[in-house]
């Protein structure tokens, strides 16, 4: 396999890959290029604060004598690109303002639906409303976890989305319980971490929790539902050295961050989906789409850069 220029999606990839403790053979696969592709890549466009795909990329650039913020191609080919990687049109217009192309949110969408009169495909990456059912009835019959802290003795200032490092988890559930899919959401910068689980029993799925957050500098609280699975909670407490906090029990918009990312999960792993064929390369992909992808909510940054940016800043102080 030759040597590949690398996109800045995939020094991302190499970033976040290796603060999880990957090394350099295992991240070659994982992004699907020759180890030495890797090895070069930290070799030749590492900075004095170590690896960043900011910079790393800006490098690269420049190298091949480019200039990295000049836009040659076509204004629908740049929509064409971002609505294939499923960036609302919102987000596309928000995005090419700043490359000085002034175009309407309404007039992507006015593309989207004549090329779906074309016999297209784009409007499949729009993400449609879903109609959620009201579970009834008060009764939580999952029983009582141990030494529970209920959300009400949470700080507020979690609630306020003001720092990093408070954390909602859940576990989203494969088509007949074929595995299931840990996921973590970070408050204020909405980033998100995935891993799938065998099974929902607790020990699996602390060891999972543990698993992708110990690397994380970013930690003060996590926030869970009722499940048994995170009956172990004394655990992840003490090994990542963070407060746990339990939801009321049928009470999601406690944790709506969390469920709002699961729900844009499922655009990407359905309920009909056998959980237990996901991939390594597929947990990155879905993670790829939600963190790199700019929200309103962030002022239209990304996830990445919001979580990323503010630790850089923090090591540096």
């Amino acid at each position: 396999m030759e040597y590949t220029q690398l996109t800045q999606k995939q020094r991302y990839q190499i970033y976040v890959l290796k603060k999880m403790g990957h090394n350099q053979t295992e991240i070659a696969d994982c992004i699907r290029v020759h180890k030495s592709t890797i090895n070069r890549e930290l070799k030749r466009n590492r900075g004095k604060r170590g690896y960043r795909p900011k910079q790393a990329h800006e490098k690269a650039i420049q190298r091949r004598g480019v200039r990295y913020f000049r836009i040659t191609v076509e204004v629908w080919q740049m929509v064409k690109e971002k609505l294939e990687v499923d960036w609302s049109p919102e987000q596309i217009s928000n995005w090419l303002q700043e490359k000085e192309v002034q175009i309407s949110h309404e007039h992507i969408y006015q593309y989207v639906y004549a090329n779906k009169r074309a016999g297209g495909e784009l409007h499949k990456h729009l993400r449609s409303q879903k109609k959620y059912r009201k579970r009834l009835g008060s009764n939580d019959r999952r029983g009582k976890i141990p030494n529970q802290v209920s959300i009400e003795q949470r700080p507020e200032v979690v609630g306020e989305r003001v720092r990093l490092g408070d954390w909602e988890v859940d576990l989203v559930l494969g088509k007949g319980y074929s595995g299931a899919l840990v996921t973590l959401t970070e408050r204020k910068s909405r980033f998100t971490l995935l891993r799938k689980v065998a099974s929902k029993s607790a020990e699996v799925v602390t060891q999972a929790i543990i698993d992708l957050l110990n690397w994380v500098d970013h930690l003060e609280t996590i926030t869970a539902d009722n499940g048994k699975e995170f009956s172990l909670h004394e655990l992840i407490s003490s090994r990542l050295s963070l407060d746990f906090y339990f939801a009321h029990p049928y009470a999601s918009w406690e944790r709506g961050t969390n469920e709002n990312t699961n729900g844009l999960i499922r655009q990407y792993l359905p309920k009909d989906r056998d959980f237990s064929t996901i991939t390594a390369q597929e947990e990155l992909f879905v993670m790829d789409r939600l963190n790199l992808r700019p929200r309103k909510c962030l002022d239209f940054q990304t996830p990445f850069e919001v979580f990323f940016q503010h630790q850089l800043v923090a090591l540096r102080s």
